[in-house]
């Protein structure tokens, strides 16, 4: 099976903690950390998501707003720069520990963290870096 994901969830998925908006979305985000962990891959896609799907349902689901579309721009530029190629909807990429830890690496060093301006989450994130990973649910900490 593949995972669908937006380009910014590439980001969200590197701190990921087990905390999210609602507990169906965090069950259903554990689920997906776990695929992810297991090195399932993951297909890029534009708009909501794999991770989106518990919050769609809800009137003013976040996932189509404007905002969150350019958030999912900027990762895939960003991201892209990284990992010296083309990220977008339609590419496919394998959650291996090399590229976990290089887009650990580029995240820790702000590389790729233009896109969370403005999060909600940023602060969480930026604490999860500062405890090396400590406690992520994709793929673990880096070696």
């Amino acid at each position: 099976m593949t995972i669908r994901l937006r380009t910014h969830h590439l980001l969200c998925m590197l701190t990921y903690v087990g905390k999210g908006y609602t507990p169906a979305f965090t069950a259903n985000y554990d689920v997906i950390a776990g695929r992810l962990s297991r090195g399932e891959d993951i297909l890029i896609v534009e708009g909501p998501d794999d991770v989106c799907a518990p919050l769609l349902s809800e009137p003013e689901a976040h996932c189509f707003n404007a905002g969150v579309l350019e958030r999912d721009a900027q990762a895939a530029r960003d991201v892209g720069d990284l990992l010296g190629r083309r990220i977008g909807d339609g590419e496919r990429i394998s959650p291996d520990t090399i590229l976990l830890e290089k887009l650990r690496s580029g995240f820790a060093a702000g590389l790729t963290r233009t896109a969370c301006a403005g999060c909600e989450w940023a602060e969480l994130c930026t604490d999860i870096v500062g405890d090396a990973y400590a406690g992520v649910k994709v793929g673990g900490p880096p070696c």
